[in-house]
């Protein structure tokens, strides 16, 4: 399944929807299941995880990319969020945020993106619905687990540092 093409320009220096041919390097791409691991806490949403995830792979030298679902903002503020929503509360720049569009799922978007990049994804979920058009979901590394212990203390597994990839 190909998702819209502008999810490719995640985590690129370009807006999202830019169509222009220049190339740009990415540093160990990371996606991040953003409508996932908002539910790290408590099982409710809340944006802390998210940020958490974020700061914690930038920590390790990843360049995190977070695809979140359409209504990811009605769940977290009662309303639609866009990128830019989502980069002012992760403090990332609006291209490293994907929104997926309304009444579309977000895994395919999610698993393209990460085959694409050759990332893994920050995420609890198995995706066994999509192991057979996405077969590297059953791949060690590839779904990196996290969440809180029960001191509190947020917990990411350790991932391998992917090859940089080109984006055009």
């Amino acid at each position: 399944m190909s998702c819209d093409p502008r999810v490719a320009t995640i985590s690129a220096n370009d807006r999202r929807t830019s169509t222009s041919d220049h190339t740009t390097a990415l540093s160990n791409p990371i996606l991040i299941d953003g409508s996932n691991v908002m539910h790290w806490k408590d099982e409710k949403a809340d944006i802390l995880p998210v940020q958490l995830a974020v700061r914690e792979l930038t920590r390790r030298g990843f360049t995190p990319g977070v695809v979140f679902d359409a209504n990811a903002g009605y769940k977290l503020q009662g309303r639609y969020m866009s990128e830019w929503d989502f980069s002012i509360l992760l403090f990332l720049p609006e291209s490293q945020i994907f929104v997926v569009p309304k009444g579309t799922q977000a895994d395919p978007y999610l698993l393209d993106a990460a085959r694409g990049f050759g990332a893994s994804v920050v995420t609890r979920d198995r995706f066994r619905d999509w192991a057979d058009a996405y077969p590297e979901v059953k791949e060690p590394g590839f779904l990196v687990r996290g969440g809180f212990r029960d001191t509190g203390e947020f917990w990411l597994a350790e991932v391998a540092p992917s090859t940089t990839m080109m984006v055009t």
